[in-house]
């Protein structure tokens, strides 16, 4: 059977560096996977999360964001992640549907039991089997985000722009989330150096799949 990993976190918590650290351990125990993010993984599904992203002329109501996030999921399911998870692999998901109670839900105050319905209807019973939660003060990690959008040339996007206090609720659903399904949950101190980010990643991923890969 396949295994579903996903990587959470706020803006600038250091989820791309998590995930070059759990491709990489990937790599070296000879397992094949696939990698993909939400919104997004496919080619609809990018073009979805263009519109979740982007500033429009038109304010974009709470449920309109979040009907095409799930829109985004239901195609990235199909298409990409059971596929892989039915031909054995392990998947690695920037993001899933956690992201959605943290973000539409604490962040935008949607209630959890619409977020819930549309959950059963898209995915019915498939869940991560492991997430890694990225977690930072929401104050550092926008001043990452900013940071890596100056550098690149880039500004932030439609969600990066909104204000500390919706990150803040952000990541409370998400500790939260992490306490509720400690079983799926790794919650690693996103706030310390890249090489004490990557020693948690990796003593997580040990613990969690070290047996069953062997």
């Amino acid at each position: 059977m396949g295994f579903f990993l996903t990587i959470e976190g706020c803006e600038g918590a250091g989820k791309t560096t998590a995930k070059g650290v759990v491709l990489q351990w990937l790599k070296a125990a000879g397992r094949e996977f696939i990698e993909t993010r939400e919104p997004g993984g496919t080619p609809l599904a990018e073009e979805l999360r263009n519109l979740v992203l982007s500033e429009h002329e038109e304010q974009v109501s709470d449920t309109s964001e979040l009907l095409m996030v799930f829109a985004a999921r239901c195609q990235n399911l199909t298409q990409r992640i059971e596929p892989a998870l039915a031909e054995g692999k392990v998947v690695v998901c920037d993001r899933f549907t956690d992201a959605t109670y943290a973000y539409q839900g604490g962040g935008r105050g949607i209630d959890e039991q619409r977020i819930a319905v549309l959950e059963q209807l898209v995915q019915g019973d498939r869940r991560p089997d492991m997430t890694l939660l990225l977690d930072v003060e929401p104050e550092l990690g926008l001043a990452r985000a900013r940071g890596r959008a100056l550098e690149q040339g880039g500004s932030l996007d439609r969600i990066e722009q909104e204000a500390i206090e919706f990150f803040h609720r952000v990541r409370n659903v998400y500790l939260q989330r992490a306490e509720r399904f400690s079983g799926q949950y790794v919650v690693i101190d996103g706030s310390q150096s890249i090489a004490q980010v990557e020693e948690q990643i990796l003593k997580a991923l040990q613990a969690r799949l070290g047996n069953s890969f062997e």
